[in-house]
């Protein structure tokens, strides 16, 4: 009985890895198309957020089968409910990508241009999608602290972009204002990525610790991975469980 639940629970790690892929699939595709003015590409990007929807119904449906037909100890409950939390912030980033999209087809981007401030923000925040999705799979505390650290840096990503665009803006040209009041929502929809992700991150803490209150500090995790002067709910959550 235990193999048989072990077994799925080896499958909802691999598709939490595989929506995971598609999101950041997403993110690299919505980001392709602003650069290579390809309206194409952003309708497929648009296109392809169904199967992120699916991915998420599909990893629903196997967790509460989980939890309906087995009895999970605390510490798979915790890894269940976890990823119950995880997958709506994985879906809000693909319709995120795909708002991007939008912002493309709409604004009728259809020349190259070059955004790499724009295209560093994505690699940023693409990455903290996919290494908040490995922390998970592999209960990495430390991971898991340093995707809710790079949130801090794709912030001040955001804030620079702002700042350069609001220039442009105050230029007086209004076909520019409007471009860069575009840039400023595509990047804008960038920066709630990485919240996303930061919030995957702190259920993955969750999972591991029994606490979810967002933060841990990475320098001061003890050999267990216990955090030096956090409290800790009760005497099952006291440490991560191997």
């Amino acid at each position: 009985m235990r193999n048989r639940f072990d077994e799925e629970l080896n499958s909802l790690n691999t598709q939490l890895i595989n929506m995971g892929s598609l999101c950041e699939q997403a993110i690299r595709n919505a980001t392709q198309a602003l650069s290579d003015g390809d309206q194409g590409k952003a309708r497929n990007v648009i296109l392809e957020d169904g199967a992120i929807d699916q991915a998420e119904r599909d990893i629903e449906s196997l967790c509460f089968r989980l939890l309906l037909q087995q009895q999970p100890v605390a510490r798979d409950l915790r890894q269940i409910s976890a990823a119950l939390k995880m997958i709506t912030d994985m879906e809000r980033i693909g319709d995120q990508a795909s708002d991007i999209a939008e912002i493309i087809i709409s604004a009728k981007m259809a020349e190259k241009g070059r955004f790499p401030k724009i295209d560093e923000m994505s690699q940023a925040a693409s990455a903290m999608v996919t290494e908040s999705v490995t922390a998970f799979v592999n209960k990495d505390l430390e991971l898991a602290g340093r995707v809710e650290s790079n949130d801090d840096v794709v912030d001040l990503m955001f804030e620079s972009i702002k700042s350069k665009l609001i220039e442009e803006i105050g230029k007086g040209n209004d076909e520019i204002a409007q471009r860069s009041i575009d840039l400023i929502m595509i990047a804008k929809y960038l920066e709630r990525i990485g919240d996303h992700a930061t919030n995957i991150a702190e259920w993955v803490v969750f999972s591991i610790t029994g606490v979810h209150e967002g933060g841990i500090d990475t320098k001061k995790l003890t050999p267990n991975g216990v955090e030096e002067g956090r409290v800790y709910a009760s005497a099952d959550t006291a440490k991560p469980e191997k």
